[in-house]
């Protein structure tokens, strides 16, 4: 279940509400996303939502129920935040400054001094009330967090000076107004990059249509898309979008999917074609019956997965959380320690304060915080606009480690529709389709469609074939006008005792070897046939091995079909390694046996018979066009059944992990170098203060680097 979280501003923050989730009954795991402000609570039935809530609200911040709309809501609001902050910083800057010129080249009078404080009373009392009153409600709950440090450290250098100033001491002011605003510049910067993070989510929603054009009995008249149910017929002109997802029931057209699919050639669909929301209709007039709507669409399926994988949290964030927890204490016990030193060393007074406040403004917690989920924000809202959806957050780590990517043949580098491409029979070829069609159309199966299909064609008057049995991997068995009628591999019909003559054998030899998937058929004691339908490759399947190879991955190919079939094909792809005559249920035992060699292997597979191998992989990517099933299984959905898209996925998830590796390196990196250099009183407060405000912003614009990212153009995509 998704929350939406209000009140976070730094990464301790985000530990701690995750702690206090993690510890309520009925709660299973917890993972709080900073940058999304999202926390993504697995929960059982006996989880008490309102308690989860009051548990929240014990610590001073809110969760709810996340809604669909909440994406749009939060880029507005992050831009509202930005635009309040960027307010506030002009406001303080204005003030701040003559401060800062008084203090530097005016006189030291009394008049001098106390404007120095006039100025800038109203900066750290009025503009920087939002990082007191957080400061203020985290010690309320016995606890601190990066406000606690921005609080601490103005204050300190505000009342040190409202002290000096009537014991003629040197002053802070400067310091503590420069702090407040360039902090709050920070704060402004740091919104609107968050916003930019979070608009994948946001384009997507937007994407949708506003209206839709309903046919009644009065008519067609237009009707928000909220109050489309079920049912409504509704009517398409060229160039408008599909309200919702549906089946066309009248007129023909072709419709760009591209925002679905990543597909740039536009879909011809027809009467009983299934369309989508969202998309848009180029040509004709389109009739069409809603199917599912609102929450129940395919738009709406995806920025649920996208959402989900946003406020996941991979396992390199732990390290970051695990400092973040500790990390305020540490940075407030370090400022004291360093203040009582340089006391203790004979030091001046303001020298000491100096020191001590350096220390606390310069630690950046926030940094830390942000380093991985802005990355994963950014990386899988890139993928949803490439088609790719990642599931997890889990996913940019696994992928970095793939050695080894197992294809599945049919319908993943193969198109799998299959056609009817030779008959050979003893008997006439009427009477042999007449018998074997009807078998091979109740199997369901694409060879058996194929040749449906082709007895179709033929125009042959099918009969009807009962109790029929399909045996995975084998053929099918059933009975037409009497006869048991078998059709499969010869292993099938020698194991039910039917004669094969050794012309069929070598002929199916010859077929298999031109790159054809051939069988037998036969009743009545004996093989009466040979039969062979063939696939074609799919488009980019040359490129996507070339391309996984090209990055070091070793590719292989796994399928049910003969060897010699298989071979032919891989050949074509130029795939080595190949599995053939594999069952639909050892295809998770092959990718076992890989992963006891000590490979890591990622599966690509869209039939219903892949699950168990995508589940079973380190790293399952499903064909978004395959079964709902092989779907649900896979870790990567490739909304577009391209192959391309596989080495895509994998580069990106690559691409992401460095991304955020990067971050966490100048966020550990900054905050090691830069606190003792302040405690040794080498950095002046001023100084610390804008540090600290650009690392976080630093590590966003790092992160937005990804919405550049391009696939490697020999992939031509």
């Amino acid at each position: 279940m998704l929350f939406d979280v209000e009140g976070m501003t730094c990464a301790t923050c985000a530990v701690r509400i995750e702690r206090i989730l993690g510890r309520q009954e009925g709660v299973e795991a917890v993972n709080v996303n900073l940058a999304a402000a999202t926390a993504l609570v697995r929960v059982d039935d006996g989880a008490d939502i309102d308690g989860l809530q009051t548990a929240v609200g014990k610590l001073g911040y809110s969760i709810s129920p996340h809604t669909g709309e909440q994406p749009r809501d939060m880029v507005e609001q992050y831009q509202d935040d930005a635009r309040g902050q960027w307010r506030l910083f002009w406001i303080s800057a204005t003030l701040t400054l003559p401060a800062i010129l008084l203090s530097m080249f005016g006189p030291q009078d009394t008049w001098s001094r106390l404007a120095q404080g006039l100025l800038v009373t109203p900066v750290v009392l009025w503009c920087g009330l939002q990082f007191h009153r957080v400061a203020v409600r985290q010690a309320r709950h016995g606890s601190a967090n990066m406000d606690t440090l921005i609080s601490l450290g103005s204050l300190a250098a505000y009342l040190y000076s409202l002290w000096a100033l009537s014991n003629g001491e040197h002053l802070f002011f400067e310091t503590a107004g420069v702090i407040i605003t360039l902090i709050v510049l920070g704060r402004s910067l740091e919104a609107r990059a968050k916003g930019s993070a979070s608009a994948a989510v946001h384009r997507l929603l937007e994407l949708g249509a506003t209206e839709a054009r309903v046919r009644s009995a009065e008519g067609d008249h237009m009707v928000p898309i909220g109050k489309i149910i079920p049912g409504d017929l509704m009517v398409v002109l060229p160039g408008e979008k599909i309200p919702t997802d549906g089946v066309v029931m009248a007129g023909g057209s072709s419709v760009d999917e591209a925002m679905l699919t990543g597909e740039s050639l536009p879909i011809d669909k027809r009467p009983g074609d299934t369309v989508f929301g969202a998309t848009v209709n180029q040509a004709g007039h389109l009739d069409v019956r809603a199917t599912a709507v609102g929450s129940d669409t395919v738009l709406a399926g995806i920025v649920r997965m996208v959402e989900q994988a946003q406020g996941s949290k991979a396992p390199i964030q732990r390290l970051a959380d695990r400092v973040s927890s500790i990390f305020v204490p540490v940075v407030i016990l370090i400022a004291l320690l360093t203040t009582g030193v340089w006391l203790l060393l004979g030091n001046p007074a303001d020298q000491a304060v100096q020191a001590g406040v350096a220390v606390l403004i310069i630690a950046c917690p926030c940094a830390l915080g942000l380093a991985t989920p802005t990355a994963i924000m950014v990386g899988s809202g890139r993928g949803a606009e490439l088609g790719i959806l990642f599931k997890r957050a889990e996913v940019f780590e696994t992928a970095g480690r793939l050695d080894t990517v197992v294809f599945d043949k049919t319908g993943t580098l193969t198109t799998g529709a299959m056609l009817l491409t030779d008959l050979y029979s003893d008997v006439p070829i009427e009477e042999f389709l007449r018998l074997v069609a009807p078998v091979e159309a109740a199997s369901g199966h694409p060879i058996g469609m194929a040749v449906a299909l082709g007895a179709d064609e033929a125009e042959v008057d099918l009969l009807q074939a009962e109790r029929v049995e399909s045996l995975a991997g084998l053929g099918v068995i059933g009975k037409v006008d009497g006869r048991e009628v078998i059709v499969g591999k010869e292993k099938l019909l020698a194991d039910r005792g039917l004669a094969i003559p050794q012309k069929w054998s070598a002929l199916m030899t010859r077929l298999e070897d031109e790159g054809k998937t051939a069988f037998l058929a036969g009743w009545d004691g004996e093989a009466m046939g040979v039969i062979a339908v063939s696939d074609s490759v799919r488009v980019g399947a040359v490129a996507a091995v070339a391309g996984l190879q090209a990055g070091g991955i070793e590719t292989v190919m796994i399928t049910g079909d003969n060897r010699r079939t298989a071979e032919r094909i891989g050949a074509k792809i130029g795939i080595a390694t190949i599995h053939a005559e594999v069952l639909p249920g050892e295809k998770a035992d092959q990718v076992a046996l890989l992963q006891a060699a000590g490979r890591k292997v990622g599966f690509v597979g869209d039939g219903m018979n892949d699950a168990p191998a995508l589940i079973r992989s380190d790293l399952g990517l499903a064909m978004g066009t395959g079964t709902a099933v092989a779907v649900e299984a896979g870790d990567v959905v490739l909304l577009n059944p391209d192959p391309r898209l596989a080495p895509v996925a994998i580069d990106l998830a690559h691409t992401t992990l460095g991304n955020i590796r990067q971050n966490l390196f100048w966020a550990f990196g900054y905050n090691m170098a830069a606190i003792p250099i302040a405690a040794v009183g080498l950095l002046d407060p001023m100084v610390a203060a804008a540090a600290m405000a650009l690392s976080s912003v630093s590590v966003v614009l790092n992160a937005l680097r990804l919405r550049r990212y391009r696939p490697d153009a020999s992939l031509n995509l």
